[in-house]
C-alpha cells in the first residue's frame, strides 16, 4: 500500500492511497467468504453453496460491500500511518475498484489545526456591583402591581400610563400606507386598537404612544410619525415621514391593586417585608447572572483576540448555515418579510460567515483547553442537560433519553457543547475580576 499526503491548505489535505492487486483481492475474497457463510440458498446448507452461485446471485451486494471495504481499509490505513487528527471527511473519489486490479482512493479531509495555546488564566473581566437599592426593590414591586392592575374608563384627558383605544389611518406624501404596504395593513389603517400613553414599550407605530398625552375621548387629530432609517417590518416606510389621522374612542386609566393580604398571598409572601425581601433576593440573583454572562463573553473575546490560526473550511461552512438559519428564524418571528432576506442575501451571508469563523476558532481553542485541563462530561452533566431540555420543551425526560440513545451524533454534539460550556466556566473561575460602577439607566425620549 502506498500513501501520499498532499496539503491543499493548513487544514485541508488529500490522501491518495494506492492498494496493490493482492490487497484488493484479499478484501474481495473476504467479502465473498462472508456472503457464502451467511447466504440462504434453497438446496444448500448455510456456508455450503457453490462460490460461483453465491457470487452471481449477490453480485451487486458483494460489489457494494467490497468497494466500501476497500475505501474503509484505505482510509484507516492512511490515518494509522500518517497520524492525522481528522475533523471532517470532505470528499471521497474511489476510482476503479475491481478484483484483479490495483485500486487508488483519493480522500479529501479537514484536519484539526495545530496551534499553541496562549495564556488563558488571569483573563481580565469586569463586573457590576450586585447590591440592590431600595428604589430598585420599589420598582420591582410596582411592576408586580402593574401586572395585576385593573383598567377603568377615565373621563379626562389621557395621561402617561393610560391606555387609549383609537382608530388610525396613515399616509406618506398623500398616498395611503395601505396601498404602499398592502400586506401590512396594521401599519396603514386600523379601525380599533389600544396604545399605551408614553409607555416604556412602543406599539406597532413607532412613537405614536408618545403623542397621545392630553387627548380626549371623541377627539380627532393628525400626528406625524418619523419611521427609522432601517425599518425591517415594512422597508417601504424606512426613513419616511408619515401622517396619521387618529380618532380617540376610549381612555382607560391603570388602577394598581393595594398592598394588602390578597396581593401578598398572590406573590407567595406573608407581608410587605417578605415581598421586599423576595424582590431584593431576586434582583441580586439577576445581577449575579448578568455578571456571570458578561464574564463568559469577556473571557471568550479576550481569548479570541490572543490567538489566530486557519480554521477548517468544512466546519465554517456548517456553522455558517447554522448562524443564517437562526438569524432568519428569529427575524421571521419579528415579522421581517422573506423578500428582505433575498435583498440582503450577500450581506447576510458575509456577516454569518464572519461570525461562524469566530465561533469555530473559539470552539477549537476551548476543546484544546478542555483537553489540557482534563475537563470531561460526567453523567451528572448529561442528566442536568436532559432535565433542562425536558423543562424547556415540556417533554418527559425518559423520551429525551430514548431519542438520544437512537441518535449518537446528537449525543456527541450535546457532549461537545457541554465541554465548551465547562471550559468557559473554567476560564471565568481563573479570570481576574474588577468591579465597576453600574451604567446609568437609559431614559425614554419624550416628545
Amino acid at each position: 500500500m502506498n500513501i501520499q499526503v498532499n496539503d491543499l491548505s493548513d487544514t485541508r489535505k488529500t490522501l491518495v492511497v494506492t492498494l496493490d492487486k493482492g490487497e484488493v483481492d484479499s478484501e474481495h475474497q473476504a467479502v465473498v467468504n462472508e456472503f457464502i457463510k451467511l447466504a440462504r440458498i434453497p438446496g444448500f446448507r448455510p456456508g455450503k453453496a457453490p462460490v460461483a452461485m453465491v457470487a452471481k446471485r449477490f453480485a451487486k451486494e458483494i460489489s457494494d460491500e467490497f468497494k466500501q471495504k476497500v475505501v474503509a481499509r484505505a482510509y484507516q490505513s492512511a490515518l494509522d500511518d500518517k497520524k492525522l487528527d481528522v475533523l471532517n471527511v470532505v470528499n471521497v473519489e474511489e476510482g476503479a475498484i475491481e478484483p484483479g486490479l490495483s485500486a487508488a482512493v483519493t480522500i479529501t479531509l479537514d484536519v484539526r489545526p495545530e496551534f499553541k495555546l496562549p495564556d488563558y488564566t488571569g483573563l481580565p473581566t469586569e463586573v457590576e456591583p450586585t447590591d440592590v437599592s431600595d428604589a430598585e426593590v420599589d420598582g420591582v414591586i410596582e411592576g408586580q402591581r402593574a401586572e395585576r392592575a385593573d383598567f377603568k374608563v377615565a373621563e379626562r384627558a389621557a395621561q402617561k400610563g393610560d391606555y387609549v383605544k383609537l382608530a388610525y389611518e396613515g399616509s406618506v406624501d398623500g398616498k395611503p400606507i395601505a396601498d404602499l404596504a398592502p400586506d401590512k395593513q396594521i401599519y396603514g389603517k386600523v379601525p380599533q386598537t389600544w396604545e399605551e400613553v408614553e409607555g416604556a414599550q412602543e406599539g406597532v407605530i413607532p412613537g405614536l404612544g408618545r403623542q397621545l398625552a392630553g387627548v380626549k375621548t371623541g377627539e380627532k387629530k393628525e400626528v406625524t410619525i418619523a419611521f427609522p432609517a432601517e425599518f425591517a417590518p415594512v422597508p417601504a416606510l424606512a426613513g419616511k415621514s408619515a401622517v396619521y389621522s387618529i380618532e380617540i374612542q376610549e381612555i382607560r386609566e391603570r388602577v394598581l391593586p393595594p398592598l394588602d393580604a390578597e396581593f401578598f398571598k398572590a406573590q407567595q409572601v406573608d407581608d410587605l417585608e417578605g415581598l421586599k425581601a423576595q424582590a431584593r433576593n431576586n434582583l441580586k440573583l439577576q445581577k449575579e447572572y448578568q455578571n456571570r454572562s458578561a464574564q463568559r463573553r469577556q473571557v471568550t473575546e479576550a481569548l479570541g483576540a490572543k490567538i489566530d490560526f486557519a480554521v477548517p473550511q468544512s466546519l465554517v461552512d456548517a456553522e455558517t448555515q447554522g448562524v443564517l438559519r437562526q438569524f432568519i428564524e428569529e427575524n421571521m418571528r419579528r415579522g421581517v418579510p422573506q423578500e428582505q432576506f433575498e435583498k440582503d442575501k450577500k450581506e447576510l451571508f458575509e456577516g454569518a460567515r464572519k461570525s461562524a469563523t469566530s465561533r469555530v476558532k473559539l470552539q477549537l481553542v476551548l476543546a484544546k483547553i478542555a483537553e489540557a485541563e482534563k475537563i470531561q462530561v460526567s453523567e451528572r452533566d448529561i442528566d442536568a442537560f436532559i432535565y433542562r431540555e425536558a423543562m424547556r420543551t415540556n417533554q418527559k425526560p425518559e423520551k429525551l433519553v430514548k431519542d438520544l440513545t437512537k441518535d449518537r451524533s446528537q449525543l456527541r454534539s450535546i457532549q461537545q457543547s457541554i465541554i465548551f460550556d465547562k471550559a468557559v466556566d473554567f476560564l471565568v473561575s481563573k479570570a481576574t475580576v474588577k468591579t465597576i460602577q453600574s451604567k446609568p439607566a437609559q431614559t425614554e425620549p419624550t416628545s
